[in-house]
Parts: structure tokens; sequence; C-alpha cells
């Protein structure tokens, strides 16, 4: 038995819509990080980029459990000395680009690497309801009848 390498020929990526209304942000992270490298295929090949297009919209309106909206810290380094910035989940929600949550969650579960960040360009996170790919007929993924523990109210 000999094991199966996908082939640049052999690679179909689909479009998947998820609405992350109500939806829990690292429960929904996990999976549009599997998602994204196409580990849900049977045709999965660590090292092409078989996974889907996925988009998620309304990201603004995403939950985190217990009290981790506000004691969860966000650390980045300016590059300085001394340059250590921090922020909570609630003010980059309430902020200009509510998005990064959901970017920066799945950005943090794929592995580092050119093949990480080429299968992090498939994700496309929209704040609100709209978004610009009717186009490409994406078929909408329910993530909240995956699981009951995916959705808070």
């Amino acid at each position: 038995m000999k094991t199966y390498s996908a082939k640049p020929s052999d690679i179909e990526k689909k479009w998947i819509l998820i609405d992350a209304e109500n939806l829990v942000v690292g429960r929904l992270a996990a999976i549009i990080a599997t998602r994204l490298r196409g580990k849900h295929l049977p045709t999965f090949t660590p090292h092409m980029d078989v996974g889907d297009n996925v988009i998620v919209i309304n990201a603004d309106k995403v939950v985190f459990t217990g009290r981790k909206r506000d004691n969860k810290v966000y650390y980045r380094h300016t590059g300085y000395p001394g340059g250590i910035k921090e922020t909570t989940p609630a003010k980059v929600l309430e902020g200009k680009f509510p998005e990064r949550v959901v970017e920066l969650a799945v950005k943090r579960m794929l592995p580092r690497g050119p093949l990480a960040r080429q299968q992090l360009g498939n994700l496309r996170v929209y704040a609100g309801e709209q978004h610009p790919h009717e186009a490409q007929s994406p078929e909408k993924l329910d993530v909240a009848s995956l699981n009951a523990k995916n959705v808070r109210n």
C-alpha cells in the first residue's frame, strides 16, 4: 500500500461560508484552521495547500467563554526597547477592525511557515453580514449545529 500524495492538478478548492454570530472564538478558529489546512479531507497532504477557501461573516459578534473578553490580554511588540503593547479582546471588538480577533485566533492555530501563510490567504473575515464573494457560490457551514458548546447566547 502506497501513501497518497496530492498533486496540484488533483486539488479542488471549495468555498465555505461561516456565520460567526454567537460562536465561541476558540472553537470557531479550530474548525476554520482545520478547513484551511485540508485536514478534513481524505486526500490531506501536509506539504500542499489542499484546504478550502473560508469566508467568515459577523466576526464582530463572536463571543468568549468565562471572563476572557475582559481579562485575556493580547501582546505585541513594536521592535523598540520597552515597546511591548497590550490590549484585550473587548477593546479589539469595539475598535475599528473587530475581525482581527478571529484572524489572529486562526493564525495562531496554524503551523508557522510559508505554507501556513499561503493557507491564511484563503481566509476572508468580515465584520458585518456583507461579503463580495457571492460569485463563488459558497456553501454554508453550520458550525453551531456541530456541537452544542460552539454557541453561547
